[in-house]
């Protein structure tokens, strides 16, 4: 049947919606093809930079340096591996630790499930992790995100650990605009529709400008710009990583809330002044008040990236939080 409509037909408005919808679909479908292909062309080419670990399901990608008393370093909301040691502080803290740092599932090269994914489900990964890498009691050194799992595997295993170390984290709900925004990404159907065609192209069209304010006040470093991997960052899966815990991170923050007097063992909180992420009032201060054994930095001029503006300032401060794990509260001085 020909619908051409003969010239002077008047044009229906159902007809300009059937035609609309039929361009979206089309428009849709195109980019869902070149979004798979950009993803699997990005993993074909992304090289596993460590090892892989099995825990039970679940395949880790993590990376094992150096020896002696063992640090495990956990990145951020959207970080990966390369993130971390293009900051320098796996080599810093690899010269005198063994050092286990991984891609947090979800993230670079290591899955997750689609969903119900939390900072305590993560948590009792990594117990598994520790056991299975021969982990005694390692200090945490936890960015951001991961700061919560950081604490879930605290207050649930206090002796696996002998401390935390925190940095620029999130700690005590608040209200957030990324959270409204990546609600909707984070959506069944519509999600996945988004995050299958257009957020991906978008994402990787924004990525350098999410990268100054993440970094701001100061400028992404070139380290991070040459080893951060976009095309594996903007795939869907990571993606919706991404999203989920950007929407579950104030519930998760307001489980843990009522425990924080329940920690005795040492935290280091370190965060940057200028954050523009999450502010150091209402997280990094307010937590050390409520915290009966621990120091808190506020570093001037930086923002969220603290670790990369100061690798040796977090390898200080894991020497200082194994030295208080050694020794009773009242006898240790405050690191300088």
């Amino acid at each position: 049947m020909n619908l051409k409509l003969l010239p002077g037909a008047p044009v229906s408005p159902a007809w300009r919606w059937g035609r609309a919808a039929a361009l979206a679909a089309t428009g849709l479908a195109a980019s869902a093809l070149l979004v798979n292909h950009l993803a699997r062309r990005a993993e074909k080419a992304h090289r596993p930079i460590g090892q892989f670990a099995s825990v039970g399901k679940m395949r880790v990608h993590y990376v094992d340096r150096g020896s002696g008393p063992p640090v495990l370093v956990l990145h951020g909301n959207g970080g990966v591996l390369e993130e971390l040691t293009s900051s320098g502080l796996i080599d810093h803290l690899a010269r005198t630790h063994r050092v286990i740092a991984l891609d947090r599932p979800g993230f670079g090269l290591s899955p997750r499930p689609d969903r119900g994914w939390s900072p305590e489900r993560e948590a009792r990964l990594l117990l598994a992790l520790m056991h299975q890498l021969g982990l005694d009691r390692p200090v945490i050194v936890a960015h951001s995100w991961a700061t919560l799992v950081a604490l879930n595997l605290a207050l649930e295993e206090p002796d696996a650990v002998s401390g935390l170390v925190l940095v620029a984290g999130y700690y005590y709900p608040t209200t957030r605009g990324d959270v409204a925004m990546q609600r909707l990404v984070a959506m069944p159907v519509v999600g996945d529709v988004l995050r299958n065609t257009i957020w991906p192209l978008w994402a990787r069209v924004a990525a350098p400008l999410a990268f100054k304010r993440v970094f701001s006040p100061l400028a992404p470093t070139k380290a991070f710009l040459s080893s951060y991997p976009v095309a594996m960052a903007v795939r869907p899966s990571q993606l919706r990583a991404v999203a989920d815990d950007t929407v579950d991170m104030p519930n998760a923050a307001a489980r843990l809330t009522a425990r924080y007097g329940e920690l005795q063992i040492p935290v280091d909180l370190i965060a940057g002044a200028d954050d523009r992420m999450v502010s150091t009032a209402d997280h990094s201060r307010r937590l050390h008040r409520e915290l009966h054994n621990s120091f808190v930095d506020e570093v001037p001029g930086v923002g969220h990236m603290v670790h990369h503006a100061h690798p040796k300032l977090i390898e200080r401060r894991v020497a200082h939080v194994f030295q208080r794990a050694l020794k009773p509260v009242s006898t240790v001085e405050p690191a300088t």
